[in-house]
């Protein structure tokens, strides 16, 4: 299969004025745990879910798994699980957290999701959400790209696999493009963390409060669908 990137511009629906773009990173446990909330937002044919990954544990931000940051890890994650009723496997812990092979690093699972978003944009989502699910509950090492090959073809998403494979000098690129735009984002609102959300509505954006997110997603939802 040749590894193809669909540049071309999808058409708006006409009733949508309203963009929502969510900053995330998908090692990010307060992000899976806001999973809920933006599930509900996919669904709200009001506005636009536009999915910016931020690069916030990759390249120069990844770092080993030792004692220490997992036994943080696991207290964190546990917090969120209590919050938000996300749950933080075992298998997570055991086979992902306790793994001293393995580094901290989201660049290859953003780099999956950049191949989704070339290759077949409208499941993006879909697939951020089976990634933490590998990580999560799977307890699956997403830090490498075999496996996170696996993941993609599981949802039948064979083109981005292939071409997450390649990773080839195009692939790359707009990688690199799209961090840079969603860290370029941030610092416009002064935001640092993951996840954020920013509500664009006639070209006017503001910077929501996400807490929500996490207490009642639906109620999130609700809230943007009206703004």
């Amino acid at each position: 299969m040749l590894c193809s990137y669909d540049h071309g511009i999808q058409a708006t629906e006409p009733f949508v004025t309203k963009t929502l773009h969510y900053i995330f990173d998908p090692l990010c446990g307060w992000c899976y745990g806001a999973a809920a909330a933006v599930a509900a937002l996919g669904k709200t044919p009001e506005f636009k879910l536009r999915l910016l990954p931020s690069g916030h544990f990759a390249d120069a931000s990844a770092r080993p798994m030792d004692d220490d940051f997992a036994a943080y890890a696991w207290s964190n994650d546990q917090r969120i699980e209590r919050l938000t009723g996300q749950r933080f496997s075992e298998l997570y812990r055991t086979h992902v957290l306790s793994d001293r092979q393995q580094i901290f690093d989201s660049g290859p699972a953003t780099l999956a999701l950049t191949a989704v978003s070339l290759t077949t944009p409208e499941r993006e989502l879909d697939a951020l959400e089976a990634i933490q699910h590998a990580r999560y509950l799977n307890g699956e090492d997403i830090t490498r790209l075999d496996q996170l090959a696996v993941v993609l073809q599981a949802q039948g998403l064979e083109h981005a696999a292939v071409c997450l494979l390649r990773s080839d000098s195009e692939l790359l690129a707009a990688n690199r493009a799209r961090i840079t735009g969603t860290q370029t984002l941030l610092g416009q609102f002064g935001a640092r963390g993951v996840p954020s959300f920013i509500l664009e509505t006639h070209g006017q954006r503001q910077l929501l409060n996400s807490s929500a997110a996490y207490a009642n997603p639906q109620a999130f939802a609700e809230q943007i669908a009206k703004a």
